[in-house]
């Protein structure tokens, strides 16, 4: 196949798992839970993804990380993975439906401009606008019957994004391994959290997972922590960053509608609304993004 026809082919595919792969994770997580103690399944996901991708880099000749990569990767893998991953599962455990939890989630660029303020970050006026319609934003997903009826839920997908975001930031700052070594590392330092919290929680597994279980274990190791991830670094090399991070203005309907198709969700007027100000406030936060990004040259 000509490169010129492969190339367009590949953004194509990698969008798709941005778009799609990512906003499913949501309802994978739903299925899965039913079957699987919470902190349990995202401990055993990021310990087999972590494992698979640390081998595979190291098979590649990427070198071993040093001590003091392996802390940085410890300390973002907790916020990223640990904190945000682990409180968005525990979140739909407490009865947060999918839809509505990648919502919450979607505010994780308003948190992301707000913690930039403590190294430093100057915010523009559009910026801070889109801070404070994602505020309102929240507010209204909160009046929400589903975040309601589950408080706890409610803290706790708040937290995860929070979390992300702020360890989003930090990761700057930090010696990581390059590339996705650093990924690996994350995952398997996240997973070693879970599984103790796991353990610590006291969380047993009363009965098999089934084919179910299993199969949507797979479809999150597989798809939703290499595929997807793999996918955000080719786009992040090969267009704009602020095209490769459009997918918080997708994941969220994604998910709302797999939620309300195959988990029989309900999204009242309130959600509804909070998804449109949200994606809205999102879209306000990129648009500086898009006039200072020049197109990618194509060789």
């Amino acid at each position: 196949m000509p490169a010129a026809r492969r190339f367009p082919l590949l953004l194509i595919g990698a969008f798709f798992a941005l778009y799609v792969i990512w906003g499913s994770t949501y309802l994978a997580i739903r299925i899965g839970i039913e079957t699987w103690p919470p902190l349990m399944m995202a401990g055993v996901r990021f310990t087999i993804a972590g494992s698979i991708l640390f081998a595979f880099m190291r098979f590649r000749g990427a070198p071993m990380p040093t001590w003091k990569q392996w802390k940085a990767a410890g300390m973002i893998g907790f916020l990223l993975l640990a904190c945000g991953n682990g409180g968005v599962t525990l979140a739909e455990h407490a009865g947060v439906a999918s839809g509505v939890a990648a919502l919450a989630v979607a505010s994780v660029p308003l948190f992301t401009l707000l913690f930039g303020l403590f190294w430093g970050h100057r915010n523009t006026g559009l910026e801070w606008a889109g801070i404070l319609l994602g505020l309102v934003g929240i507010s209204l997903l909160n009046l929400g019957s589903n975040l309601q009826a589950s408080p706890m839920g409610a803290a706790l997908v708040i937290f995860a994004a929070a979390t992300w975001a702020f360890g989003s930031v930090w990761s700057r700052y930090l010696p990581l391994p390059s590339g996705p070594m650093a990924s690996a590392c994350e995952m398997l330092v996240a997973g070693a959290v879970l599984l103790l919290g796991s353990f610590v929680s006291g969380e047993r597994v009363t009965q098999s997972p089934g084919l179910s279980g299993w199969l949507v274990m797979a479809y999150l190791v597989v798809f939703g922590s290499i595929v997807a991830f793999s996918s955000y670094m080719y786009l992040l090399k090969n267009v704009r960053p602020a095209a490769a991070t459009s997918y918080c203005y997708v994941n969220p309907a994604v998910a709302v509608l797999l939620g309300v198709l195959f988990a029989g969700e309900h999204i009242g007027w309130a959600e509804g609304a909070a998804m449109a100000v949200i994606i809205s406030a999102v879209v306000l936060i990129g648009l500086p993004q898009w006039r200072k990004q020049k197109p990618v040259e194509k060789g």
